[in-house]
């Protein structure tokens, strides 16, 4: 099966052209290495996927006929992704919220000033 399909039919991926865009952006990897969206998929290999800037990593189980369930995902792959992963999206979220408040728009000219002279304190360091 090939892996752009495989990836639909577990519902990693929404549509299958978003698969196959993910495999041409060179978002998909087997043992490593880059993959054309026609790349064959077998048992019991080690898919790493990258989405929302989280490496998914996928152990192939089994190849399903068609696209499956959301209950009969796990027959057919094992999620064996490292928990500092989901991690690290956490530590972005705050880091993102830390400056600025969702929606409050562009920075100031007060906020322009300040990151000038904090850019010219760390300069003059130098």
């Amino acid at each position: 099966m090939r892996i752009d399909k495989f990836l639909w039919c577990i519902r990693v991926f929404k549509t299958r052209s978003i698969a196959t865009t993910a495999c041409k952006k060179g978002q998909v990897k087997i043992d490593g290495t880059n993959l054309k969206p026609s790349k064959e998929v077998f048992g019991g290999e080690l898919i790493l996927v990258r989405k929302n800037q989280i490496n998914y990593q996928f152990k192939v189980l089994n190849l399903p006929e068609s696209r499956v369930g959301a209950k009969l995902v796990d027959q057919f792959r094992k999620d064996v992704t490292p928990k500092e992963e989901f991690e690290k999206t956490a530590l972005l979220k705050y880091a993102k919220d830390y400056y600025r408040k969702k929606g409050v728009g562009r920075p100031t000219k007060k906020d322009r000033r300040d990151i000038d002279n904090f850019q010219d304190d760390t300069n003059e360091d130098l």
